[in-house]
C-alpha cells in the first residue's frame, strides 16, 4: 500500500505543504487565481504548532476507517485504484459524526467547489487521487523540501525511518565517563569484534 509517511522530526513549519494542497484543490490550480475563487480553496493538511514542534496532520486513509464505519449517508467511501478514503460531497450533511470519530482530528468542515451546496462538508485530505491515477504523487509531499513528508510503499518507508532512527541512536551515545582514577594493573585494550563493529556502524553513519 503507498501512502505518505509523516516524519516530523524533518518538519520546520513553512507550511508549504498546506499551500501546496490549497492550490491543488482550487479550481483553478494557480496560486494567485485561487485566493480569488469562492468558495476560496483551503488545505486539507494541518500543520499543528506545540512550543516550538511542528508536526503536519493529515487524513491516514485508515483501512479500516472509522469515519466510513458512522457515516450515516455513506458519504465516504474507499477509492480501489489508491486505497484512498475519498467523499460524495453532494452526500455529506455536515453532521460531523465522521469527525467525532477520527482519531487524529483532521477532518473538517467547509465550502467545496466541487459541488453547489448552501453549507459545509466534509473537506478532508482525499490523498491526491486524480494525481495519483495519473502518475503524480500528492501535492504535500511534492511540495516538502526538507522530506517531512514522503510517498510511497509503507513498509519500505518504515524500514527507511527506523535505519535513520538507529543512526541517529548510535550516534548520539557518549561514551560514560568514569571518575578519575588510580591505574591498577595492565589497562586491557579493546576486543578486536568491538572495534571493528564500531567501525563498521562509523561507516555507516556516514552514507
Amino acid at each position: 500500500m503507498k501512502t505518505v509517511f509523516v516524519r516530523a522530526e524533518r518538519c520546520i513549519g513553512c507550511r508549504h505543504c498546506e499551500v501546496a494542497c490549497a492550490v491543488e484543490h482550487s479550481a483553478s490550480r494557480d496560486l494567485f487565481s485561487a485566493r480569488n475563487e469562492e468558495p476560496i480553496s483551503r488545505p486539507r493538511v494541518h500543520v499543528e504548532v506545540v512550543d516550538y514542534l511542528t508536526f503536519p496532520n493529515r487524513c491516514r486513509h485508515c483501512d479500516p476507517a472509522p469515519c466510513m464505519q458512522v457515516c450515516p449517508t455513506d458519504a465516504l467511501y474507499r477509492d480501489q485504484s489508491t486505497g484512498s478514503v475519498a467523499i460524495h460531497y453532494s452526500r455529506c450533511i455536515d453532521c460531523a459524526v465522521c469527525a467525532m470519530a477520527c482519531p487524529f482530528g483532521v477532518i473538517r468542515f467547509e465550502r467545496v467547489r466541487q459541488v453547489d451546496l448552501p453549507r459545509d462538508v466534509n473537506a478532508k485530505c482525499d490523498n491526491c487521487i486524480d494525481r495519483q491515477q495519473n502518475g503524480v504523487i500528492p501535492a504535500c509531499a511534492e511540495a516538502c523540501k526538507t522530506g517531512a513528508l514522503e510517498f510511497g510503499e509503507v513498509n519500505d518507508l518504515i524500514r527507511k525511518s527506523s535505519h535513520d532512527f538507529s543512526i541517529k541512536l548510535l550516534l548520539s551515545r557518549e561514551p560514560v565517563r568514569e571518575p578519575a582514577r588510580e591505574p591498577v594493573g595492565e589497562v586491557p585494550s579493546m576486543p578486536e569484534n568491538i572495534r571493528a563493529f564500531r567501525e563498521i556502524m562509523g561507516a555507516l553513519a556516514d552514507l
